[in-house]
């Protein structure tokens, strides 16, 4: 026989199924399909273009009509650093305005004097493709990792025999392959982006994580912290065309651009923080105001059809620095939307590209193995 209680607990279960049904059909109405929900959603998003469209009064470069142009422009090859045996995939200066560290296909990781250009440290990673690396703001440790899905962090020491292997930390572990990283503004935290389609905020010293990011449909490939001291912001761009900016305390994305036409490689905040370019497969970089919530400017030419795989700022906000995949780098005026500028050197595709903190200088990596410094 079945006790008292357990023909309840039955009968308690079966009111429950059955009103689960209804509960169901009670919240999805029977138009309520999901091509006509995406159509919904299309149309929404159109009815927003629109409002956004309204706003949009005046375009950059009429207003620039007004403003000088550049006058010569002459930059140079001031340095070349030899010394990775495969493609530079990433570089990134040191807050000294003199070291540089880099990262290559061939597992190596380097630490450069950009005035001499001796190799101070090297460490050889455990995988290659090593994708991303940066240093960190003290200048007293470096990061870096690629297709063993980590982030490693490296302390540098003054004395040049050291086994740097020997302190590495491993700290953020993700499910695809580390297209970039950043410290944030102290050496304590570190910002990653994968090809599993996340950013996260990790803690260098327990290796925990702080806070994920979801909002991309495919591979993030790049990302950039916002300028100032108290930014709690930062921009990702990927795969699926868009780039998504983040509140970094709450995880949340803020505001998303899908204006480009494939994926970026590359995005790069505009000095004072109130707009960042972006660099993509498309051929073209673009600049987005954030106060506008708009694309304010494309940078292209017919005759350019190879795509753009980094971009950076002067420091001044002037100039955009594009690396592309044609070998060369394109120096755009930002105002004016022009091209000033075209520069040769590489003898393959140019990777990475980032402007020194004091902006007196920029450097380039290539898939030609080296490194160069412009003035």
């Amino acid at each position: 026989c079945v006790g008292p209680i357990r023909t309840a607990s039955l009968l308690s279960q079966r009111e429950h199924l059955s009103l689960t049904p209804e509960m169901a059909t009670q919240e999805v109405q029977p138009n309520e399909t999901l091509s006509n929900l995406k159509a919904e959603s299309d149309t929404l998003k159109t009815k927003l273009e629109d409002e956004r469209a309204k706003l949009h009064d005046v375009e950059l470069h009429q207003v620039a009509e007004k403003v000088d142009g550049l006058g010569q422009f002459i930059m140079k090859t001031r340095r070349t650093l030899k010394g990775h045996g495969n493609k530079v995939l990433c570089m990134d200066w040191c807050k000294d305005k003199r070291r540089i560290v880099s990262s290559s296909q061939d597992g190596k990781v380097i630490v450069w004097d950009a005035f001499t250009t001796n190799k101070e440290h090297a460490v050889t990673m455990p995988c290659t493709w090593v994708m991303a690396c940066a240093y960190a703001p003290s200048g007293c440790a470096v990061a870096c990792g690629g297709l063993d899905n980590k982030c490693s962090v490296y302390p540098l020491s003054l004395d040049k025999n050291e086994n740097l292997a020997a302190k590495k930390k491993s700290v953020a572990m993700h499910t695809n392959y580390l297209s970039a990283c950043s410290f944030t503004n102290s050496d304590m935290q570190i910002l990653t982006s994968s090809g599993d389609g996340t950013c996260a905020l990790w803690d260098v010293e327990s290796g925990q994580l702080l806070q994920s990011f979801h909002g991309h449909a495919a591979d993030v490939l790049c990302l950039d912290l916002a300028p100032s001291e108290t930014g709690n912001t930062f921009i990702s761009g990927g795969c699926d065309k868009k780039a998504n900016v983040w509140d970094m305390r709450s995880g949340q994305c803020i505001q998303s651009f899908e204006t480009h036409e494939s994926d970026i490689n590359s995005v790069r905040y505009y000095p004072s923080g109130d707009a960042f370019a972006s660099g993509s497969d498309d051929a073209t970089c673009r600049l987005y105001d954030l106060r506008a919530d708009r694309e304010v400017a494309i940078y292209s030419k017919e005759s350019i059809i190879f795509g753009a795989s980094s971009v950076d700022f002067s420091l001044s906000g002037r100039l955009l620095f594009g690396g592309y995949n044609d070998y060369t780098i394109n120096v755009w005026d930002v105002l004016k939307g022009t091209r000033v500028s075209i520069l040769f050197g590489h003898e393959n595709r140019v990777s990475a590209l980032r402007v020194s903190p004091d902006g007196t200088a920029f450097c380039s990596g290539s898939w030609d193995h080296t490194l160069r410094v412009w003035a």
